[in-house]
């Protein structure tokens, strides 16, 4: 079973939604998800915002956040998935931002990726170090998050029972 497919299974199992909100993935964590037969039952829907001033319109990151920091940060991850957790108003929301590639951004190399789960616990992120072309930095973010995810349903879902 794939790791999209364990997500949407997780999700329904625990009644939930989630959302997404994407930077260098640029929508591919949805689509990823949408694959998926049954998803429309849990997914709520995407925001693809890759310029920095849509992270701060459309997901409410802090301006002077990203003016601080950049948009390569942890805490941009956890304000974007916080954002369109409450913006889509799904159970969680999912994020990614980081850099593709080929070359760095923001004095970060390519590869240097944070994604971000927010649920009803709060949030929590991850710093991914990955290499090689975009594709497979893309690709592999999605699969990073979406295991996140997937460990994180299966946490909460053991300590609901216990």
């Amino acid at each position: 079973m794939s790791v999209a497919a364990e997500a949407i299974d997780g999700l329904r199992a625990a009644g939930a939604t989630v959302a997404t909100a994407e930077s260098l993935t640029g929508g591919l964590v949805c689509a990823t998800l949408v694959t998926v037969p049954g998803a429309s039952a849990v997914v709520r829907g995407g925001v693809v915002a890759y310029a920095a001033d849509l992270k701060t319109e459309l997901l409410g990151v802090d301006a002077d956040l990203i003016d601080r920091v950049g948009t390569v940060d942890a805490g941009v991850a956890s304000s974007m998935a916080q954002g369109v957790r409450e913006r889509l108003g799904a159970t969680y929301g999912l994020s990614t931002t980081g850099v593709a590639g080929p070359g760095p951004n923001e004095g970060k190399p390519a590869g240097t990726v944070h994604v971000a789960v927010a649920g009803p616990r709060g949030v929590e992120t991850a710093l991914l170090e990955l290499h090689g072309d975009r594709e497979s930095i893309r690709t592999g973010t999605v699969d990073a998050l979406l295991s996140l995810l997937v460990a994180r349903l299966g946490e909460e879902s053991r300590s609901d029972r216990g």
